[in-house]
């Protein structure tokens, strides 16, 4: 018969002593005195045999998984707690090797289920265990239904809130707010801010996932997922993770953050304190559905194809404007404040025809130029020049370590696992000296010298992922002038443009100001507010890009 051993500790003096050892001693006598041949020995150092779940015990999960593929016969284990002292985990463990027909020896209580006896016993163990997971889930799913309908969160805690109970040492629980928040939850301070700022940024049209997850990393915020991944050595490693384009949809989809509770396929009424108001969160679902990319080989009727759309928007309320194309076949872009539920746009339902847009628009990428000394500026106004100089002087030196440490691996004087490591090691720095924002800008600045030759070897669609690289928003006042009032490059860009001009003789003048209006411009410019001798006299919008 063949036989392995599990050797188990779980502390570290246990280790540094000679229980290993003795279990393992005990096991080959064993296997000796009963004329087994021992195949293997798993030594599981510095795991506690209470833990919940098998996947935290990696040999104990080998054993298992080996005893499946009949491997061996028989396991023999120094004393019944080594295996386990947690019942579901022993039921789960006494099950699986039952189907497999693998015995489970006992030294030191003197049991033994390798016998026909003993495989029975460990089959009716099996039965048992399954009837207890069955009804254990049947009282968990009661349990989380009651809770659901109470209005209280089921399962983890989304980002933004925080529980008012917390677990202490000796398992039990600790309340910590007095009193109790309604749903025993409550919004955490910086978090539900944040969160406010995901989905208001995000309903007004001006920005995209990936750029919300950008925002609350560099804000130092972290998601809640606690999983083990493997890092760049295949280590498994556990801990919150950075924000992710998923995670940010993930977010605003959770209708938890407007106060419901979502549970098997039910939006019920929640007792906690909702985050964003329904009307926002209505809106930024509408968001989401609309910038849900299609494929045209699945869709019937393909888009059309609009050089500004995702990009233009109002210049008074800095909403997107629509891109329509009526029976008639004449596209415009269009204001539709009355769709969104939000506060009255002075150019509410005003529209500039697409083709009028477009040619500003591709009017003013043709004048764009730099000069001879572009980059030089661009680094002056991102004032990291020095930085750079910093950083080339030290890539410069680890590139001489990695030359002189390689020089003497060649001459065998290295040993061959410490200079993979430490060449590694060489690498990752040299990965991480980098200045990101001169490497973007100076990439920014190449596009913008090829822009003109690009723009006109480009069709429709292929100007518009131009425009998408570049900008984040168009500004279009579609009340008065009908023209682009100014535009908004993307981070990258934006250094590039302030050092970029016109060409002579085009007539065009590049605006970098911020837009939307303020409320106060708004009013001014709409006629409110207007009626007293105190109140501020009208403004008009800057005048718009000639073309």
């Amino acid at each position: 018969m063949r036989a392995v051993a599990y050797l188990r500790v779980s502390s570290a003096s246990q280790i540094d002593g000679h229980s290993l050892d003795a279990q393992e001693r005990l096991f080959r006598e064993l296997c000796k005195n009963r004329g087994w041949e021992p195949v293997r020995v798993y030594r599981e150092e510095g795991k506690s045999a209470h833990v919940e779940t098998i996947a935290r015990r990696p040999l104990f999960k080998q054993l298992l998984e080996d005893a499946a593929k009949h491997d061996f016969d028989v396991v023999v284990v120094h004393t019944l707690d080594r295996w386990s002292r947690n019942l579901k985990i022993t039921l789960e463990s006494l099950t699986m090797l039952g189907k497999n027909n693998v015995g489970l020896v006992s030294i030191s209580e003197n049991i033994d289920y390798s016998r026909p006896e003993g495989m029975l016993f460990t089959q009716m163990l099996g039965a048992f265990a399954q009837y207890y997971s069955e009804a254990l889930g049947n009282h968990v799913s009661k349990g989380l239904s009651q809770r659901a309908y109470e209005g209280k969160h089921v399962g983890g805690l989304p980002f933004g809130y925080a529980s008012c109970w917390a677990d202490d040492d000796k398992g039990g629980r600790v309340k910590l707010c007095e009193p109790e928040h309604l749903g025993g939850v409550h919004p955490h301070a910086s978090e539900a801010k944040a969160v406010r700022e995901l989905f208001h940024r995000y309903a007004t049209g001006t920005t995209t996932l990936g750029q919300l997850a950008s925002w609350l990393n560099d804000q130092g915020f972290r998601t809640r997922n606690r999983n083990s991944f493997p890092d760049a050595d295949g280590i498994l490693i556990s801990g919150p993770r950075l924000f992710t384009t998923s995670s940010v949809r993930g977010i605003l989809h959770n209708p938890f953050y407007a106060g419901k509770i979502q549970y098997q396929g039910k939006l019920l009424p929640g007792a906690h304190q909702a985050l964003v108001s329904q009307e926002v969160f209505d809106l930024v679902q509408a968001t989401l559905k609309k910038n849900n990319g299609r494929s045209e080989t699945l869709h019937p009727r393909p888009e059309r194809q609009y050089l500004l759309k995702g990009l233009i928007r109002c210049a008074y309320c800095g909403m997107p404007m629509w891109a329509q194309t009526y029976q008639n076949g004449l596209s415009y872009y269009r204001e539709h404040n009355n769709s969104r539920g939000l506060a009255l746009c002075p150019a509410a339902g005003g529209s500039i025809p697409c083709h009028v847009a477009d040619e500003q628009l591709g009017k003013i990428i043709m004048a764009i130029e730099l000069g001879p000394q572009w980059l030089e500026e661009v680094l002056a106004i991102i004032s990291i020049k020095d930085e750079i100089e910093r950083v080339k002087a030290e890539r410069q030196q680890v590139q001489e370590k990695l030359r002189r440490m390689t020089k003497v691996y060649i001459d065998g004087l290295f040993p061959d696992e410490e200079y993979r490591r430490q060449k590694r090691l060489l690498e990752m720095e040299l990965e991480s000296l980098v200045v990101p924002e001169a490497s973007a800008a100076e990439e920014a600045g190449k596009l913008i010298e090829r822009l003109a030759m690009l723009w006109k070897g480009a069709n429709l669609e292929e100007r518009r992922k131009l425009l998408l690289t570049m900008l984040d928003a168009v500004y279009v006042d579609a009340k008065k002038t009908k023209s682009i009032v100014t535009i908004k490059p993307k981070p990258p860009f934006m250094p590039v443009f302030q050092v970029a001009v016109s060409k002579e003789g085009s007539n065009i003048q590049l605006y970098k100001s911020t837009y939307p209006l303020s409320k106060a411009d708004m009013n001014r410019v709409s006629g409110g507010g207007e009626g007293g001798s105190n109140s501020p006299s009208r403004k008009k919008l800057p005048a718009p890009l000639q073309a």
